[in-house]
């Protein structure tokens, strides 16, 4: 088992004794790890579902500080992203490639924080990470699909004052310095009542640099952009010494957490709490091989700044012999993001001529009317996005009397989660210019660029641009001018804009039991009714499209939702959608032998569909009608061993096999303008096994734990297409690989991914080991340890054509080394993690879609070299 401290049950008295009971038992052997996954306080050995645990003292030891710190020492776990708070964790394979709900619960304590791109929890002062691997659906609800992870606080003490703290300096082996402060506090006010806190302050310094271009994109050919046109004289030269610098991806976050325990009476426990952060990272956290080694070409600054607070209030109590639970939360989360978008103007001047429109704006003009002159801006784009996040959480709980025959846990859940999305896909100064090349301008027969234009401009037979007499677009412009006055951003400095409102509710009532056949032979069973509704309103699109539902550009910047156009079938313009279900487990374990297990588990998960907005197809002129997405199911089998030998081995093992159903995917369609949707695509399964196990001999602690994932698709994934006759956008209803959609352009394969394509993301075996050395020198308490992280590699889309444009990432082995030496209250540690500085690959990602930036894909790694030390004192 990979937890090397003991994990403490929930009552404070209780974890006192719990705490000083496995110290001594650890001093002969393992210690007992008790856990709550599954709302009650067990061994882990005795919890019939494959987990993993992660404890303080380890969590130290690897130098963890998030989450993509402790997904590297989670075999079954994978996740992608491009860098902290932006990052999304994923269980044995289950990729969703489509959707708006994670397939990963992610919880502080009690509470919720399930989402993708979830914010970067700091990782001290905690108990315990746990991480169920398989459908969690009865207990965790919707978000956990495919598993859960779980951060576990250290709770408020009544007996015992507690104060400590921990420095740290660190170093990227060829990168910035770093380093971080961190405390935590526990005082007892009174017999009843307690309080725990915890502050830190965190600096990392960069590895990635960001190296000037010198006139050359990644491949070596000229940054000088030809605008759209075949024309000489338009021309843009792409430059980012101004912004070049190394190490420039560094972290700066501080938070804390205030925690309050109050006993009013024996047996009731009031724990409110609250935690607050704040993190700013800059720059990407992945590089660019064509660059160079931790190298990238950045035009524009790519900044997140991600605040948010967690508030909750747990109640635990009894009435009788009953025992209730209620944790309430509130979850509030802010981030402020900004993002090079260079690589999709790239993209769009790779078009050819006829794309001046996109790429020629002008402002800093000199004279008036026909003879008026203006000069060409910067066109490349930047992203930049204003998101908030605000969701309440309410669950009861009620378990029967301990001296029933049975135990069963009943309880609701609600939930309700408002998002406000305000994205902008830009470029600056768009707002402010004077005009923009008409299509075709740039080419034109005597036409002037950035001067305003009397005609537009038609094409003839042969595809060549004249100016089109008949059509006059303003009657003071000049004849062979070719610039359209007015500007193409739809609000602000927009491009393309996003601006909407999402509402969720999610409301569950369940039940899990208990049942001991034999002494020895134990049934449990659950059972999750949900339901869950949808609604979202504003506004997608570009100029166009906000024109095309009466709109007029640009939208005030001062005011939300003053056009909308997510459902115009809708009176009020808003996209709804709703569903029921249940989800369900039944297990079967037998003991038999006090401290060895079989267990065999059956369960079942969901992720809830969703809505589809109408898309705007060029080639029809109009808006058709998308249908709504429906929910996909995961399906567990599983036969595990938990097992512990004289208290010195540990093992435990899982094999199992899952069916994800009516997957949901993701598309581009062909003909609307690069706007997508999600359709119910098809099937995939997933054969695995995962184990860990602990061995230790007097002084040494050996500890290994590792996951076999073989995921792939069942049966091909008909592309979604629109059909000419009924007006609609469906999935095909058979098709051929190497065969495209009739009529689409670009041309659409019919075949979106293949039967037998491996599940993206997830490498075919990964795992860890560790080994570890205590003695004692003098006075003092001493360790070293030694550390190998190693997996294979894994490939990076589930689209065969999208993850042949990436590339799959490779297989790598890693270690790390630590030592320390304690004495008393304080302690000293050394640690290498990386050592020989490896480029392990974990996942390769684009920030705009594959298919236009895939030659600037960045590929996100293991830690480069890292070291430092750190003290700290306990009192």
């Amino acid at each position: 088992m990979i937890l090397s401290a003991p994990a403490l049950a929930q009552a404070p008295a209780a974890d006192a004794a719990a705490a000083d009971a496995a110290a001594a038992e650890a001093e002969q052997g393992l210690g007992e790890i008790v856990v709550t996954a599954t709302r009650s306080a067990q061994s882990i050995q005795k919890v019939p579902i494959s987990m993993q645990a992660l404890g303080a003292e380890k969590l130290q030891e690897r130098q963890v500080k998030g989450l993509s710190d402790f997904a590297a020492l989670l075999p079954s776990v994978s996740f992608e992203g491009i860098g902290p708070g932006r990052n999304t964790a994923f269980f044995r394979g289950i990729v969703p490639a489509g959707g708006a709900y994670a397939s990963v619960g992610y919880y502080l304590d009690d509470m919720p924080i399930t989402g993708t791109e979830v914010p970067d929890i700091h990782a001290y002062d905690l108990e315990r990470v746990e991480a169920l691997s398989g459908p969690q659906g009865t207990l965790y609800g919707a978000g956990s699909l495919a598993g859960t992870i779980r951060l576990i606080t250290n709770k408020p003490k009544l007996d015992k004052f507690e104060f400590g703290y921990d420095v740290e300096a660190n170093k990227y082996g060829k990168g910035d310095f770093g380093g971080q402060l961190e405390s935590y506090i526990n005082v007892p006010l009174a017999p009843t009542l307690a309080v725990r806190a915890m502050g830190y302050y965190r600096r990392d310094g960069g590895y990635i640099d960001n190296t000037p271009n010198n006139g050359t994109f990644n491949d070596g050919s000229s940054s000088t952009l030809t605008l759209g046109d075949n024309n000489p004289n338009t021309s843009y030269t792409l430059d980012n010494s101004d912004i070049a610098k190394d190490d420039y991806n560094t972290i700066r976050e501080f938070g804390g957490r205030f925690q309050l325990l109050w006993q009013p009476t024996e047996g009731w426990d009031i724990t409110p709490e609250i935690t607050a952060q704040k993190q700013v990272a800059r720059g990407y956290f992945g590089y660019d091989p064509r660059v160079g080694d931790l190298e990238v070409h950045d035009y524009d600054q790519t900044k997140n700044d991600d605040r948010w607070y967690q508030a909750a209030l747990s109640i635990h109590g009894h009435i009788g012999d009953w025992d209730i639970v209620s944790a309430t939360g509130y979850f509030k989360r802010r981030t402020r993001t900004l993002n090079d978008y260079t690589y999709y103007t790239v993209t769009y001047d790779g078009f050819g001529p006829g794309y001046e429109s996109y790429l020629q704006f002008f402002d800093n003009c000199t004279g008036s009317g026909a003879s008026q002159q203006c000069q060409m801006i910067n066109p490349t784009q930047y992203y930049h996005a204003d998101t908030h996040r605000n969701k309440f959480t309410q669950e009861l709980r009620i378990s029967t009397p301990k001296d029933w025959p049975f135990d069963v846990t009943v309880g609701g859940f609600y939930q309700r989660q408002k998002n406000e999305l305000n994205t902008s896909y830009a470029i600056r100064g768009l707002d402010t210019i004077t005009g923009y090349t008409a299509t075709g301008g740039g080419d034109v027969a005597g036409g002037l660029i950035g001067v305003p234009a009397m005609y537009g401009i038609a094409y003839d037979e042969d595809g060549n641009p004249y100016f089109d007499t008949s059509d006059v677009i303003n009657a003071n412009g000049n004849p062979l001018g070719t610039m359209i006055l007015g500007t193409q951003a739809v609000k602000g400095d927009a491009f393309y804009y996003v601006e909407q409102d999402q509402l969720y509710h999610d409301k569950a009532i369940f039940a899990e039991g208990h049942y001991n056949i034999t002494p020895t032979l134990k049934l449990t069973g659950g059972i999750r009714y949900f339901w869950t509704d949808y609604k979202v309103r504003g506004f997608a699109g570009v100029a166009g499209s906000a024109a095309g539902v009466g709109c007029t550009t640009p939208l005030p910047d001062d005011e939300r939702l003053t056009c909308v156009n997510t459902n115009p079938n809708a009176a009020d313009g808003t996209g709804r959608y709703k569903e029921d279900g249940e989800t369900h487990k039944v297990a079967l374990d037998w003991q038999f032998q006090p401290d060895k297990m079989v267990y065999f588990n059956y369960s079942t998960g969901f992720r809830p569909g969703g809505f589809n907005r109408p898309l705007r197809i060029r080639s029809l002129g109009k808006i058709v009608n998308v249908a709504p997405f429906k929910s996909e199911t995961l399906t567990n089998f599983e036969i595990g061993v938990k097992t512990t030998w004289n208290n010195i081995f540990r093992f435990n093992a899982a094999v199992y096999y899952e069916k994800w159903n009516n997957i949901q995917y993701g598309v581009v369609v062909s003909g609307a303008q690069g706007a997508g949707m999600t359709g119910n695509a098809g099937k995939a399964e997933v054969k695995g096994i995962e184990y860990d196990a602990d061995l230790r001999l007097g002084k040494v602690t050996i500890s290994t734990s590792g996951a076999f994932n073989d995921a792939k698709l069942k049966g091909d994934f008909c592309n979604f297409a629109l059909n000419t006759e009924t007006e609609s956008i469906a999935q095909l209803s058979s098709c051929t690989l190497g065969e495209f959609v009739e009529g689409s352009s670009p041309p659409t394969p019919q075949v979106a991914a293949a039967n037998g394509t491996r599940l993206p993301r997830q490498p075919r075996f990964k795992g860890t080991t560790s080994i570890r050395y205590d003695t004692d020198l003098g006075d003092y308490a001493a360790y070293i340890q030694g550390a190998a992280l190693y997996q294979t590699g894994a490939t990076q889309d589930l689209n065969v054509e999208s993850n042949e444009l990436l590339g799959n990432t490779k297989g790598f082995v890693s270690f790390d080394f630590s030592g320390g030496i304690k004495k008393d209250n304080w302690s000293v540690t050394l640690f290498l993690q990386n050592a020989f500085d490896k480029r392990g690959q974990l996942t390769r990602n684009t920030f705009c879609s594959i298919d236009f930036c895939a030659n600037s894909s960045r590929t996100f790694t293991i830690k480069p070299q890292f070291f430092g030390i750190r003290f700290g004192q306990k009192f």
